[in-house]
Order: structure tokens, then C-alpha cells, then sequence
């Protein structure tokens, strides 16, 4: 069966505060970044997933995002998917 390498990349939907973001975006400046505005910190979650297809394996890490690793209150998410090799 092929494996796939996941990346999921979450981030915060627009207008939901983003504290380390707005942290960061304030600390720039003082070290010489000033060209630098609207920061905003996500997570990225990586996986290897053993799966009939490409499309079982993207079907399998979405509804793993709706169930666990994305709040869809507050965050969005892109997957990406590429083959890893055959196990």
C-alpha cells in the first residue's frame, strides 16, 4: 500500500485575534524590521498516512482536521499531499 506525506497548515480565520502574532508584529521594529506588519502564527502538522490513493489519503487527513487537529470556529486549514513511497 502507498504512503503519503500530509502537511496540514493551520491558521487563524480572519478578525480572530492572534496574540503571538500581535506579539511579534510589535517586537520587529525594534530589531531593525520595520518593513514587516500583519503577522500571524499558525501550526503546521506533518504525517505519513498508508492509503489506497491520494484521494483516500487527503479524505482521511480532512475529516482528521474536522475531528481534531482544527478548531473550524476560529481556524482554516490547507492540506497537502505527496506520495511518499509504497510499504
Amino acid at each position: 500500500m502507498p504512503s503519503f506525506a500530509a502537511t496540514v497548515d493551520i491558521t487563524h480565520l480572519p478578525g480572530i485575534l492572534d496574540p503571538q502574532g500581535a506579539t511579534i508584529d510589535r517586537a520587529l521594529p525594534a530589531l531593525g524590521y520595520t518593513n514587516v506588519t500583519q503577522v500571524r502564527v499558525g501550526k503546521s502538522i506533518r504525517l505519513t498516512v498508508d492509503a489506497e490513493s491520494e484521494a483516500a489519503a487527503r479524505a482521511q487527513v480532512d475529516e482528521m482536521c474536522h475531528r481534531l487537529l482544527a478548531n473550524p470556529v476560529i481556524e482554516a486549514f490547507s492540506i497537502s499531499i505527496t506520495v511518499e513511497g509504497e510499504r
